[in-house]
């Protein structure tokens, strides 16, 4: 909000924004950080004693932004830690932990929206490899789904003993968020931030997964206008070429 309110020159309401934000990530550091863990602990109880659990929401915690940048690599271990990580994607749950069940809806199994959200929230903070590493897990897992299709959730088992993603018995599938994931994923590898004020197309380090050799996007708009772009990894990097543009947007790449 502050971001909207600065784009609209309403410069008083975005310091006052920025400020709150500001002193809402203080009080949550404060409140939820447990240094023994190295983690964010799950909830407060009813006297505000934090719930040591080990979950997959401080992923969401990084999409937000509201990680102190001192803590988020420790976030990162602990995410991609086989705990939490089963090979497949991330456990809602981690294992071993009291209640962990891998095919327990909230308790440990993987939902494909829940690992896009890790996955954007350490590419925000500038763990692209780890990010890559959750998109291909998913990825991978899609192939063994009929169609191609995610389903909403899937079994937690770890992949090292478990060759194949084990359905859930009753997911939806289509689902909507399942079917948005892949999307975010793109937008993750590729680093797309569309800034729609300056019309300009931001490429924030795009780094494709060695499995990708080339992504070709067609029609992408930013406003009113469109741009088509390829992406190319190639000898461990990705660069990326704009191959047409209509209207008024500029593409800016950063390395």
């Amino acid at each position: 909000m502050a971001g909207l309110a600065a784009m609209r020159e309403e410069r008083g309401l975005a310091r006052r924004l920025e400020d709150e934000a500001l002193a809402l990530r203080d009080r949550f550091e404060a409140a939820f950080w447990d240094e023994e863990r190295g983690y964010y602990a799950l909830a407060l109880d009813g006297e505000k004693r934090p719930a040591h659990a080990i979950a997959s929401n401080a992923g969401h915690c990084l999409w937000a932004g509201i990680v102190s940048p001192a803590r988020a690599s420790r976030v990162a271990d602990r995410l991609l830690s086989p705990d939490v990580f089963s090979g497949w994607g991330i456990r809602t749950y981690a294992a071993g932990q009291p209640g962990y069940n891998p095919i327990g809806y909230h308790t440990g199994a993987v939902w494909p929206h829940d690992t896009a959200l890790a996955a954007a929230g350490l590419k925000r903070y500038g763990f692209h490899d780890e990010a890559n590493r959750l998109v291909s897990s998913v990825f991978e897992a899609a192939q063994r789904f009929p169609e191609f299709r995610l389903p909403e959730l899937f079994c937690g088992f770890d992949r090292a003993t478990s060759p194949l993603p084990v359905a859930y018995p009753v997911a939806c599938s289509p689902q909507a968020w399942a079917a948005a994931a892949p999307f975010l994923f793109l937008q993750t590898m590729l680093g797309l931030k569309a800034h729609g004020d300056r019309h300009e197309l931001e490429l924030f380090r795009p780094r494709l997964p060695d499995w990708i050799g080339k992504v070709n996007l067609t029609n992408l708009r930013v406003g009113d206008a469109a741009v088509d772009l390829l992406f190319h990894r190639w000898r461990g990097t990705t660069s990326a070429e704009v191959l047409r543009k209509v209207g008024d947007v500029s593409v800016t790449i950063r390395l």
